[in-house]
């Protein structure tokens, strides 16, 4: 049943109109113009830190898809890619694959992405449907992971039939498992955004670092709707198209809340550009999702454009605002859409 649910939720968005009806709220800033950059195109330089490990640049292959036999190639185009420019991954949900092992080779990419720092991955909720420190230890070490990203999704999981809806006393659980789990533990939403709350119970908990997942982006209840086996699932998934917290605004609560704190940005980025604005807000690294995942599923050469694409833009738009490196962007490269001019 798993496997058939993620084969659903990849063709559906593949080929369905799956945007949420929210804005990511990045449309609000612009970049600053540097008409007097005193530096050449060649001197920016992209690289960055995360985990510990060096990147080429600041991009993350945000968790797509697996459990299904046509996601394995997709996954394997993905690693390929991150291996080739230097970028980090994470998987998809590996829940298909604990319950099923079978369908553990569709996460499989070590051997054609050896270098790459990979991200596995599973449903926090799991916690509370019989998933222990041992079975989580079994989802990294299955795929060579470098650190274990467990993901909220309670809208999702209300909107599905089979959702497992059961969120009691997850904080708690969580902070078990940083505490017992011998890699570094990541939380992240999956298109509606972190709240101010949910991230200071992380925190306690002693979450390495959050991936927000702002709306704006995939909205999953949009995917459950074309999902749903009557008129009335429909009609409940369908007043949730707008829902979530956009990804602006999460980024920018949570960098004011902890300017340490590893962040991630993902939800609804689409260019480098955007990439960039959100590095500006805050970010240590930004995801994106979809636009590599369509890019993938055509072949691996329309992926390796997509990203050539992607990465010439970042670099453009960091040498326009007279940023020479990532750690150089900061909130004085922004201005508000409405007031164009310094902060």
């Amino acid at each position: 049943m798993l496997s058939a649910r993620k084969s659903e939720h990849l063709k559906i968005c593949l080929e369905k109109d799956v945007s949420s009806a929210a804005t990511t709220g990045l449309e609000r800033y612009r970049l600053i113009h540097e008409a007097l950059p005193e530096m050449a195109l060649a001197d920016v330089d992209l690289s960055t830190e995360f985990l510990g490990r060096r990147l080429q640049a600041p991009l993350l292959i945000s968790a797509m898809t697996g459990g299904a036999a046509e996601a394995r190639e997709i996954n394997r185009r993905l690693a390929r890619a991150a291996q080739e420019f230097g970028l980090a991954m994470a998987l998809g949900s590996q829940r298909a694959a604990l319950e099923t092992p079978a369908l553990m080779s569709t996460y499989h990419v070590r051997d054609v992405a050896p270098d790459i720092l990979l991200l596995a991955n599973l449903g926090a909720v799991q916690l509370n449907e019989g998933y222990d420190a041992e079975t989580c230890r079994r989802a990294v070490e299955s795929v060579r992971a470098d650190a274990l990203v467990l993901h909220l999704n309670p809208l999702q999981e209300a909107l599905q039939a089979e959702g497992d809806t059961n969120f009691c006393g997850l904080a708690e659980k969580i902070e078990q498992l940083c505490q017992s789990l011998a890699v570094p533990i990541l939380v992240k939403e999956v298109g509606y955004g972190l709240s101010l709350s949910a991230a200071q119970r992380l925190y306690r908990a002693g979450v390495w670092g959050l991936d927000i997942a702002g709306a704006g982006g995939t909205s999953w209840s949009k995917v459950e709707a074309y999902r749903a086996r009557t008129r009335e699932e429909a009609e409940v998934a369908a007043a949730f198209t707008d829902w979530g917290i956009p990804t602006a605004e999460a980024l920018v609560t949570l960098r004011a809340a902890w300017p340490d704190w590893p962040l991630i940005a993902s939800g609804g980025i689409r260019n480098g550009v955007e990439v960039v604005i959100c590095l500006a807000l805050g970010a240590n690294l930004v995801g994106m999702a979809r636009p590599l995942l369509q890019a993938a599923a055509e072949s691996y050469e329309a992926l390796c454009s997509r990203l050539r694409i992607i990465l010439r833009q970042v670099r453009i738009a960091m040498f326009c605002t007279g940023a020479r490196t990532v750690a150089d962007l900061n909130p004085t490269h922004l201005a508000k859409r409405d007031a164009y001019g310094t902060p």
